[in-house]
């Protein structure tokens, strides 16, 4: 993805220690009883999607956005949009403010995984991290985050919808409630969120499994975009997993830059075709 040419100033604390994969906190105020270090912007915080890389001048990325959230702070003070940004980097801050370019590496994925067994540590998930591992076959994935929920589709609805437009993750796929058991609520739950209906993916996904099995026929998978976010139902299981996201992979990079503002054609025009220009 292109770099953006956008800058923002953060102020360490002098002399933190940071060691690599940690998580710190990015604020544009200060906030007491948050865990040290704590980052603070100065001038405001731009909107961060998730996997966002923060890179000083001539240096290679040091943060990455891993998520975002807001902050009560308490008494008449409104909450605070905070982000969580993973150190890329291990050693002791140095203190002041830099200057950060933003940076776009690569595409973000949340993969959802809906068990009641596996929510309560009944069944180990086998399907969530295989989509992370599909995925990157596919798209070149920069960051990654798997959640684990319960067949509950009023929660279901709330993570998509913070994925998509808090978070800013680019793909949400989610595995498991896509058929007709009482419990399988997943369809509804995507329904009830998304801005437009992908229904090419759909139809892509169900031929293809229909060729392997019959059984295909009961999905109710529901393929959709939510503000600049693609969401994917995909099947429970890891084999219908690889099937049904071997049936999309190839157009999702695609379908993702048109859906973030690629202004490119969609198609490059033939010289030799009757009437192009």
């Amino acid at each position: 993805m292109s770099v953006m040419a956008q800058t923002v100033i953060l102020t360490y604390p002098a002399g933190a220690a940071v060691v690599s994969g940690q998580r710190l906190v990015l604020s544009s105020v200060e906030l007491p009883g948050v865990g040290e270090p704590l980052i603070l912007a100065v001038g405001g915080l731009p909107r961060l999607r998730a996997g966002t890389l923060l890179r000083p001048d001539k240096d290679v990325p040091r943060l990455r956005i891993a998520g975002g959230a807001y902050f009560p702070r308490g008494g008449r003070e409104p909450a605070a949009r905070v982000y969580f940004a993973e150190a890329l980097f291990s050693g002791f801050l140095a203190g002041g403010a830099s200057a950060f370019t933003i940076v776009r590496q690569g595409f973000s994925l949340a993969w959802i995984t809906l068990s009641d067994k596996g929510f309560a540590g009944l069944r180990g998930d086998e399907s969530g991290p295989l989509i992370a591992r599909i995925a990157s076959q596919y798209l070149p994935i920069g960051h990654a985050q798997g959640f684990l929920l319960p067949d509950d589709p009023l929660a279901l609805r709330a993570l998509l919808t913070d994925l998509a437009l808090t978070q800013g993750y680019d793909l949400i796929v989610t595995t498991g409630g896509t058929g007709l058991a009482p419990s399988d609520k997943t369809p509804e739950a995507t329904l009830a969120v998304i801005d437009s209906r992908l229904g090419g993916f759909e139809t892509a996904m169900a031929a293809a499994s229909l060729k392997i099995t019959p059984m295909a026929a009961i999905s109710r998978a529901v393929c959709g975009a939510l503000g600049q976010s693609v969401i994917v139902n995909l099947p429970g299981s890891p084999k219908a997993v690889a099937e049904n996201f071997a049936a999309i992979g190839g157009a999702l990079e695609h379908a993702l830059r048109k859906l973030q503002g690629d202004p490119a054609d969609c198609a490059r025009i033939e010289s030799n075709v009757p009437g192009a220009s």
